[in-house]
């Protein structure tokens, strides 16, 4: 988030430190700084506090509990207005999971133009460039108090019984929209959408883009003005299917409340009138749920016992305050009610966190760890490595794979793969999928006709309950026991030099050849390696066998490069080259 600290002092009526104490403030109590330069902060905020803190009121209310410094006013606890309903602008919303909240104003008399200097500077101060005054208008309200906003010409839109109306939709399958840049986008299921309702024609990217159906113009008299609230996942989604991440994405896909929607077209409406003109003629407001807050608790023992302080009450109360946070305490237990746009606020930790950061966690005495009653029990430790060690030695390797699956006995609420969607019973299928792609490299660190022999020591999810499994590849006699440690202490094997792999293909061939008896494999080897030169990393012998006096031999010859993709040509080049050598050394190549 860039912050312009000229913008945050708008917040304060006493003068804020300079700009490195207040980095130094934010990083010791909330967030990281980014970079710092001149008038300008970027603000690394996490995704927990991404609701509130992505705008400068967010940051500025920050700082304020961190400074102790009051703030001159907060738009987010002034009173809402009664805004007029009107019934020209009608509002409907296809699913109300993914749109939980579409404010919609139409202003009549507007005209669109340059803006104010004082606007253009404020946005150009955090890289935002000026576009006219009323998409300006839209920037600066989202940028002050974290509220996307759109407008849209509502003279492009039909009117039928002399109403316009707005549709809040799920693309359909071939469905395309050009954004506001130009750029066409083919839209997939799933992916919501705003509509001109009348015609179901798409006029933006619900949470991400508007369209260039409905892009205001110099001509532009009447506006729709749209503040919303979308489903956040709905909204990443479609950024990322069509890898198209705005602002307002940013913002919606973190989750801000929908209260923030009244407070961000208050402000807005406010800004458009002032500096462009025209008279609101009412807005529509379809709500389907409202979420309340949930009061939250915790007790004084579990906020000095998490943190490993000895605060008093009064100490905690004033955290909460200088945050303010609505508490009661009763009986040594403080019970919070947070304030709507604070959605990180759902469990005791969350508070013991509050007070921990804004106190300062260098204020906390440091102490030593109690001692532990008992050594740890180390056998089940012991006896996994004690198995690896059994099986590296006789030419396992280990592979670790995920522990989701297609199918199993426990499904998770929330999978990070669809195609996922539950946790492993066994091993097997994972262990036959490693094989199947270990055979692919089998060339690079195998002998021909040598099997890849693998093995994984990891945990299954069953109806019964969690378990230790161990899988080979292949049947092994005298495997240790995983609970048995028996003081087993292997021999460890030396290491051998890191040795970077390449990126690019492999290419083998195989030579076989008549020698007289008695000629030793190591011999053909050398000639071998001379002529093939660096792009050989590979050579096994595979096949010998005697007749009438001569001796057969056959290897294999794997080819590699570290900068590129060999071609066919290339290394038959070096194949007949090699094979030129072994028969000038007086040996019948096959």
């Amino acid at each position: 988030m860039k912050v312009s600290l000229k913008w945050l002092q708008t917040y304060f009526d006493a003068p804020l430190p300079d700009a490195e104490a207040i980095a130094d403030a934010f990083t010791f109590h909330a967030f990281e700084i980014d970079e710092l330069k001149g008038d300008l902060m970027d603000v690394k905020v996490l995704p927990n506090r991404a609701a509130d803190c992505l705008s400068h009121r967010g940051i500025a209310k920050e700082l304020s509990a961190i400074l102790d410094v009051p703030l001159t006013s907060d738009s987010l606890r002034e009173a809402l207005p009664v805004f007029p309903k009107t019934e020209e602008l009608a509002v409907t919303i296809e699913d109300e999971t993914k749109c939980l909240r579409y404010m919609g104003a139409l202003v009549k008399g507007v005209k669109v133009g340059p803006s104010p200097v004082w606007l253009r500077e404020a946005l150009e101060a955090v890289g935002q460039r000026s576009i006219n005054n009323v998409v300006d208008a839209t920037n600066y309200v989202m940028l002050d108090i974290g509220q996307p906003l759109h407008a849209f010409d509502a003279t492009k839109l039909k009117v039928k019984n002399g109403a316009y109306a707005i549709g809040v939709r799920v693309a359909r399958a071939g469905e395309t929209i050009t954004t506001l840049t130009g750029d066409e986008y083919e839209l997939s299921p799933g992916i919501q959408l705003i509509t001109d309702a009348h015609s179901d024609m798409p006029i933006a990217l619900a949470g991400v883009k508007g369209g260039k159906t409905a892009e205001l113009t110099s001509d532009t008299t009447d506006i729709i003005v749209e503040a919303a609230n979308f489903d956040g996942t709905t909204t990443r989604r479609a950024a990322q299917s069509l890898r198209l991440f705005t602002d307002a994405s940013l913002r919606f896909q973190n989750r801000p409340s929908p209260e923030l929607a009244a407070y961000g077209m208050r402000d807005v409406l406010k800004l458009i009138t002032d500096i462009a003109g025209g008279e609101t003629v009412g807005v529509t407001d379809v709500h389907p749920s409202r979420p309340q807050m949930s009061p939250v608790a915790v007790s004084h023992a579990r906020v000095d016992s998490l943190l490993g302080s000895k605060l008093t009450i009064a100490d905690i109360e004033e955290v909460f305050r200088r945050l303010g946070l609505d508490t009661s305490v009763e009986n040594d237990v403080f019970t919070v009610t947070p304030p709507f746009e604070r959605t990180d606020l759902i469990i005791p930790e969350d508070l013991v966190e509050e007070v921990g950061r804004i106190i300062g966690y260098d204020r906390i005495a440091p102490q030593e760890l109690p001692p532990l009653a008992a050594a740890l029990d180390q056998a089940r430790y012991r006896g996994i490595e004690c198995i690896k060690d059994f099986l590296t030695e006789r030419g396992f390797t280990e592979i670790s794979t995920q522990s989701f699956a297609r199918k199993g006995d426990i499904t998770l609420a929330n999978p990070l793969d669809k195609n996922m969607p539950a946790l492993r019973t066994g091993l097997d299928d994972a262990m036959a999928a490693a094989l199947a792609q270990a055979k692919q490299y089998a060339p690079l660190v195998l002998a021909p006709k040598q099997k890849p022999k693998l093995f994984e020591i990891g945990t299954v999810f069953t109806k019964d309950g969690e378990h230790l499994v161990v899988k080979t590849s292949e049947p092994v006699a005298d495997l240790p026991g995983i609970e048995d440690d028996n003081g087993y202490a292997p021999e460890r094997y030396a290491l051998g030099a890191y040795k970077p792999f390449s990126l690019y293909p492999f290419i083998a061939r195989d030579i076989a050849l008549w020698v007289p008896s008695g000629t030793e494999a190591a011999i053909i080897e050398r000639t071998i390696r001379e002529r093939a030169g660096e792009l050989l990393v590979r050579l096994d012998q595979f096949d010998r066998f005697e007749k009438e006096g001569k001796v057969s031999y056959a290897f294999r010859l794997v080819f590699q490069s570290m900068e590129r993709t060999l071609t066919d040509e290339e290394v038959n080049s070096i194949v007949e080259n090699i094979s030129a050598a072994l028969r000038a050394a007086g040996y019948e190549v096959r």
